[in-house]
């Protein structure tokens, strides 16, 4: 299946393919009185549980949004801290992630990353690659720009004609090709953007923002969030009377 294939329309119990963007870490530290470093830790910890939640919940895909490209601008300290957390989350968590039959994706420009944890994401890769209970993909160093830029250009240096360039085409070619495009993207945190995250995948996606920080994004939040997403008639241009009909 194509990257730009869409879901059924009408509605459905649970999304195929959930997005997030995962917000708050640092402002719950704040609260807190601790450093920014401390809600990422536990930021980690809450994406443990909302993987096992959308594995047990039938949810086949789950992507987050772990560090954007322009992340890099941050405080350097954090961004050292951020980068330690994620080798350290890389080294502890895929093996579990494999007993659960997990698949293992990173999306993004890995050249920015040092070559231990370009090593340790491609052994993960390898490790998972073969597991369908649920494709848990990580975007790092990513932006949804970056991702229709580089997609261009790897369409135009396969020697494409300009007649032949079409969505699919040029869809073949971003770094979700080959997964079904979110049915539902969440951001929590407050803020209601999506931050230059899987523009060209979020196009016909059902939005859903919650104030509640990442830490405390737990299973009972996540099915606020699908609850929210089965009231929605996904039309994709349809009206309706349409929709119904073809129900």
């Amino acid at each position: 299946m194509s990257s730009h294939a869409k879901p059924a329309v009408g509605h459905a119990d649970v999304p195929r393919h959930v997005a997030i963007i995962m917000d708050g870490n640092g402002r719950w530290a704040k609260r807190r009185l601790m450093p920014r470093v401390a809600g990422h830790r536990k930021g980690v910890e809450a994406l443990r549980g909302v993987i096992r939640a959308c594995a047990e919940r039938g949810v086949s895909h789950l992507t987050v949004f772990a560090f954007s490209s322009e992340n890099w601008r941050r405080p350097q300290e954090e961004v050292t801290l951020l980068m330690e957390l994620f080798m350290r989350a890389l080294e502890n968590e895929v093996a579990k992630l494999h007993e659960n039959g997990i698949r293992f994706r990173v999306i993004g420009d890995l050249s920015g990353f040092t070559e231990r944890i370009q090593a340790l994401i491609r052994d993960a890769e390898a490790l998972t690659r073969d597991n369908t209970r649920l494709t848990f993909t990580v975007a790092a160093n990513y932006g949804g720009r970056w991702d229709v830029v580089q997609a261009v250009k790897k369409l135009l240096a396969s020697g494409v004609g300009v007649d032949d360039i079409d969505e699919a085409a040029l869809a073949n070619h971003l770094s979700m090709a080959g997964e079904p495009e979110p049915d539902l993207f969440i951001r929590t945190g407050g803020e209601q953007r999506i931050s230059n995250f899987l523009l060209w995948q979020l196009a016909y996606t059902e939005l859903y923002f919650t104030d509640a920080l990442w830490p405390d994004f737990d299973a009972r939040q996540l099915d606020a969030a699908i609850a929210s997403y089965r009231t929605r008639e996904r039309r994709f241009g349809r009206t309706s009377e349409q929709v119904q009909s073809a129900s």
